[in-house]
């Protein structure tokens, strides 16, 4: 019988997951199809939080996990989304005034994420024939920083498929937040 090199190791201390690759972003131009630019849940699990953690754990969370936006999550559902921007801006601030609440630590990610029924969203079979310049400039005309894809269940459910982000969009495509051609299509 052959001898076994691998052992199992004993565990001491706390487990913790390992950053994601951030590095996964290929470059695509303006006339690349639209969906190289989705974080593709059927491929890439989601990143998650419960509505009740803290902001500021979820933000950690974000630099951990190299990304901008959580899918907020309560009872396995989807109830919004929450980004870095969300919580690095006007938001915290806006609830401390406009609720009984007086601390920033206070804050959890369901008192100020956007909402499922605001969240904006393209369905995955029009995206498939959209251009990557296209996308673009639906991000920055709509002047929103990430945008769901939802595909329909045999029963209408909506399946989030994946998710959008302009800044990564931006730099797969090698341009800054200042404008983008939109693609030339041949006739």
């Amino acid at each position: 019988m052959d001898k076994i090199a691998l052992r199992p190791a004993k565990i001491d201390g706390e487990g913790v997951l390992a950053q994601r690759s951030v590095n996964h972003d290929r470059m695509i131009g303006p006339a690349d199809p639209a969906v190289l630019a989705v974080t593709d849940f059927a491929r890439e699990a989601p990143v998650t939080v419960d509505q009740e953690r803290p902001i500021d754990s979820a933000l950690e969370d974000m630099v951990r996990f190299g990304v901008r936006a959580l899918l907020v999550m309560h009872e396995r559902r989807i109830v919004g989304l929450i980004t870095s921007y969300d919580i690095q801006g006007e938001r915290p601030l806006q609830f401390l005034q406009n609720s009984n609440y007086e601390h920033h630590r206070d804050i959890r990610v369901g008192h100020i994420m956007t909402p499922w029924s605001e969240l904006p969203a393209l369905e995955w079979s029009e995206l498939q024939a959209a251009h990557a310049g296209e996308l673009l400039g639906m991000l920055r005309h709509e002047a929103l920083t990430h945008v769901l894809v939802i595909e329909r269940g045999a029963d209408r459910t909506v399946i989030v498929r994946g998710l959008i982000s302009r800044a990564r969009l931006q730099r797969q495509l090698r341009t800054s937040t200042d404008g983008i051609r939109p693609p030339v299509h041949a006739a």
